[in-house]
């Protein structure tokens, strides 16, 4: 059992000064506060939800109301409880194809978590408790009506020390089979996403992405020839992009300026029977050469010229296009899946000409301001971010060690108040229950902020895709709570606990000497119980954010303030009717960072651990309903956070055995026991790199250089862009992205042309997607397919009540963007590039038909043509390079209703117009193209 090394009577002086009677009474007072505020709330929430749901389906169920027939969750009655049966029996196949495999690994999570904590609970419980309570009653250490201290292992030392030496063995084996289990499932996953119809029709899951090109291969033959480099398979198609300098600024200020414009006619013309005496005033912007800064302007007809202004030029800038410098990053396309990944395979190991080759994100994925950067400007922009992340971190070191010591502990500052610690002392119920509501609240409503500012330092660090983002927010946030929680905050809290019970001892002078004598380092350690009440009320409130989640309430009650109190825009109105998207850094985060709190605090506060089990059976059902029913997953990544989660969880494993270790060493008993815990990191680091060796490869390449399975099925297509189109798909969205035109509600039309006073042209051709091509007529949205009468401001988009509902513009590409999850989740994902039938790919929607098949016409010549198209269809039209003549448009008159995607619209077009195969890109000037017989020279 080992040798005792060191008596604890000094350490046993410590806990007599640290077990206050009235501490002791405020901490239970708080925990029961704590329990029933979160659990009374929870109700409450969980009541609310249940009534209104069936009810106000834009709020609880916007996906079953948006999605297509393939990606739409099952229906739900109107019962009150009727939610819970598809919630209960939707199974994991199911939800990979409704809600994607980014959101079925996120449940599976969380089904992973519930059920380590429950199995961990059952062990903790039923050792750590028994043990804790025979041990303090033995040793007297506790007083026996102090429920909490007698669950604590204050008491217990010597052999009784073993048992903390085994349950973490059996934690850690318990841990580490769940994580394998898993991680074999989710290879499953991912090799089944690879042979899903929209990964093998989509174009980003055959391209490469190549960064860090040096200027003598800055062409698209050069491109080929780098990943050529690597490893020779099949014909790539490649493509050297060109700079948008100054564009992706233009086409901000122009959003910026149509959403000012929104803002100031919704507040003007408010009540049309009835127009303000003055017209709203602004000032002008900087860098506006019409005006000297801050001049006071008619704000209608600034923003107006503005708007105009701003589209011109940015026109203009797209023509130019061709004739701009080549950026030091291109993309390469293969013929097949199996040939890219080869090659990406290859490329791991391999930096031809000091290129880094790898698979490429969805072109809607990609961060573009960061793919021009070289590798010193990212490893600073990295260094910055780090620095600003630490500085963060540092300073909020100090207001959090405030509420661990003071919030957190009311008793502390009664110590150094005397005025308030009597107001404490006169009423213990009410100050007990601030304390077990107020520091886990305020903790948490600061850190509702962090994923924002993360994100926005991760963009600057120079990410190359959101996903990827993503990830490194998750990673960030993790590494902040975990220092500045349990390391800072506990620390704190014991740190004030000991210094304050040396202060109280300074007159006697005996007891003073044995606690500056004692063990310091010791008595921290057993301090640590003391704080652990703080994290069971924090874990407790955790049910109440889930049920706060599944209510809904903060959505509704900010849609009603915003419709009731402001003036909001037709845009506005529309946006608060769609689908929000799923925070998966933050809300990965937070399930990491309870896991790591429940293991570390196991040891000292066994109770830690069926509160966050119970919490992970609550949150996983109700996390599967906003997933299936509310959230959309705006960028999906494929399952890519997988190793991110397990290596946290290893972590946090490795973290707990740690603070288990030093909680031994502390006790100085048996130096066998330290021994034995140490081959636990040995284990974990093993178990990590075992894990890493067989399954990463396959989640991450479809293929490594072997034929097997699918892939020996799989049709060998011939090298070419005639369908792929890799420079036009994979071009800078500045090039090509539609612009946005005001939209005014229909009450106003009237009034507009006067209000405008003359300002707007009536001409659309340039506000459209196909602008380049052809002239457009403004049309009568009640009239659909005739032409508008002379004078109608046609520029602005005019939208009726009934229509301002995100159902209706769905398809609008602006739209889309924000809150459509790349399209996919419409039926109409944004990177699909198939080789058979145009409507194949298609799944359909309930109100419309699938689109019939159109013969395709690609440009005359070879794959790399520099030539514009000319088509015998419409002569002497003439396309910017890389694009193709849109044939389903080719013949008879062309019109452009107020809105694709209205009803109006899909009645008159009989349903929606498939023109992805034609992918003719408005406003748009693609980067120009080196010619074929050049790429081997």
């Amino acid at each position: 059992m080992g040798t005792r090394m060191l008596p604890r009577g000094k350490t046993d002086q410590f806990l007599s000064l640290i077990q206050n009677p009235f501490n002791t009474e405020l901490s239970e007072k708080a925990f029961f506060s704590s329990l029933g505020y979160s659990l009374g709330a929870a109700a409450v929430c969980g009541a609310l939800f249940c009534a209104l749901r069936p009810y106000n389906g834009t709020v609880y169920a916007p996906r079953l109301k948006h999605a297509d027939e393939k990606h739409a969750p099952p229906p739900v009655e109107k019962g009150v409880f009727a939610w819970m049966r598809p919630v209960i029996k939707t199974r994991e196949q199911v939800l990979v194809e409704k809600i994607g495999l980014d959101g079925a690994m996120f449940l599976r999570f969380t089904k992973m978590c519930r059920n380590i904590m429950l199995i961990l609970s059952v062990i903790g419980c039923g050792v750590y408790i028994p043990l804790n309570v025979i041990e303090n009653n033995k040793n007297k250490t506790t007083d026996s009506s102090n429920v909490f201290m007698d669950l604590t292992p204050l008491g217990v030392w010597g052999s009784a020390c073993w048992a903390h030496v085994i349950v973490s063995w059996v934690f850690s084996v318990i841990i580490c089979f769940f994580l394998w289990t898993n991680y074999k499932a989710v290879t499953r996953l991912r090799r089944d996403y690879f042979d899903s119809q929209e990964y093998q029709d989509s174009l980003h899951s055959r391209t490469l992405m190549i960064i860090d090109i040096p200027k003598s291969h800055r062409t698209d033959a050069g491109v080929c020839r780098i990943v050529d480099e690597v490893d020779a398979v099949g014909e790539p198609s490649g493509i050297i992009s060109r700079s948008v300098k100054g564009l992706p600024e233009l086409l901000e200020e122009h959003e910026e300026a149509v959403r000012e414009l929104e803002e100031v006619l919704a507040k003007y013309l408010k009540n049309p029977d009835k127009l303000p005496a003055k017209r709203p005033k602004c000032k002008s912007k900087k860098g506006d050469p019409s005006y000297k800064l801050d001049t006071k302007v008619d704000a209608i007809d600034y923003l107006t010229s503005r708007v105009e202004r701003l589209k011109n030029e940015i026109i203009q800038r797209r023509k130019s296009a061709d004739d701009r410098d080549v950026m030091p990053y291109g993309f390469a396309s293969y013929g097949n899946i199996a040939q890219a990944h080869e090659v990406a395979f290859a490329a791991k190991k391999k930096h031809p000409h000091g290129t880094t080759v790898q698979l490429a994100p969805k072109p809607s994925d990609l961060i573009w301001e960061n793919l021009p950067l070289n590798r010193a400007n990212r490893r600073w922009r990295a260094f910055v971010n780090n620095l600003w992340v630490t500085l963060l971190t540092v300073v909020w070191t100090v207001p959090n060690a405030l509420i661990a010591i003071f919030l957190a502990n009311l008793s502390n500052l009664g110590s150094v108040w005397p005025a308030f610690d009597t107001e404490l002392r006169r009423d213990p119920k009410l100050w007990g229950a601030i304390q077990g509501i107020a520091a886990p609240l305020v903790t948490t409503l600061f850190y509702l902020l962090l994923p924002v500012i993360f994100r926005r330092l991760s963009v600057y660090a120079g990410d190359y895709s959101r996903t990827e983002r993503e990830r490194h927010v998750a990673h960030k946030l993790y590494a902040f709570f975990v220092f500045n929680n349990l390391i800072v905050f506990s620390l704190f809290s014991t740190a004030w606990k000991y210094g304050t019970a040396v202060a109280s001892a300074k007159e006697n002078t005996d007891l003073w000497s044995a606690i500056v004598g004692s063990d310091p380092f010791g008595n921290l350690m057993t301090a640590f119980c003391d704080v652990s009440p703080f994290w069971l009320n924090y874990l407790l409130q955790r049910n109440f954010g889930a049920a706060l989640d599944i209510s809904q309430l903060l959505k509704l009650s900010s849609n009603y303030i915003q419709r009731r109190l402001f003036n909001p825009t037709p845009r506005e109105l529309i946006e608060l009717t769609a689908p929000a998207p799923f925070d998966y850094a933050a809300y990965y985060n937070n399930f990491l960072f309870y896991s790591t709190v429940a293991l570390v605090f196991a040891p000292f506060q066994p109770l830690v651990l069926p509160v966050t089990a119970l919490y992970f059976l609550f949150d996983s059902y109700l996390k599967k309903y906003l997933l299936l029913y509310v959230f959309i997953t705006k960028y999906e990544s494929g399952g890519s956070f997988w190793r991110v989660l397990v290596n946290r969880i290893l972590f946090a494993t490795l973290l707990s055995n740690i603070v288990t270790t030093l909680f031994i060493i502390a006790r100085k008993e048996s130096l066998l026991q330290v021994i034995l815990m140490i081959p636990l990191v040995v284990v974990l680091g093993a178990f990590k790199w075992y894990c890493r060796r067989t399954f990463d490869n396959d989640q991450h390449f479809y293929s490594r250089g072997t034929q097997t399975g699918t892939e020996e099925i799989l049709p060998k297509r011939v090298k070419g862009t005639k369908r792929d189109r890799v420079g036009v798909r994979f071009g800078h969205p500045a090039l090509y992205k539609k612009l946005l035109v005001p939209m005014v509600h229909a009450r106003s039309q009237h009034l507009l042309a006067e209000v405008c006073r003359g300002q707007l042209d009536s001409d659309l051709d340039e506000n459209t997607s196909y602008s380049d091509t052809y002239k457009m007529q403004p049309m009568y949205r009640q009239n659909p397919g005739q032409p508008a009468a002379d004078g109608t401001p046609a520029p602005f988009e005019f939208v009726n009540e009934a229509d301002m509902d995100f159902e209706h513009f769905r398809d609008h590409e602006e739209f889309r963007e924000q809150f459509g999850g790349d399209g996919e989740l419409y039926g109409r994902p944004s990177d699909l590039s198939r080789p058979g039938t145009p409507s194949t790919a298609y799944t359909s929607r309930a109100d419309s038909r699938a689109a019939s098949p159109a013969p395709f016409r690609g440009r005359t010549g070879g794959p790399n043509d520099m030539e514009r198209t000319v088509t015998p269809d419409l002569e002497g039209v003439s396309y910017p390079p890389g694009y193709h003549a849109p044939s389903a448009l080719s013949r008879g008159r062309l019109v452009r209703t107020w809105s694709d995607g209205s009803a109006d619209h899909a009645q008159a077009s009989g349903g929606l117009d498939d023109f992805s195969d034609v992918n003719l890109l408005g406003d748009a000037a693609p980067p120009g193209r080196t010619p074929a017989n050049s790429r081997f020279k």
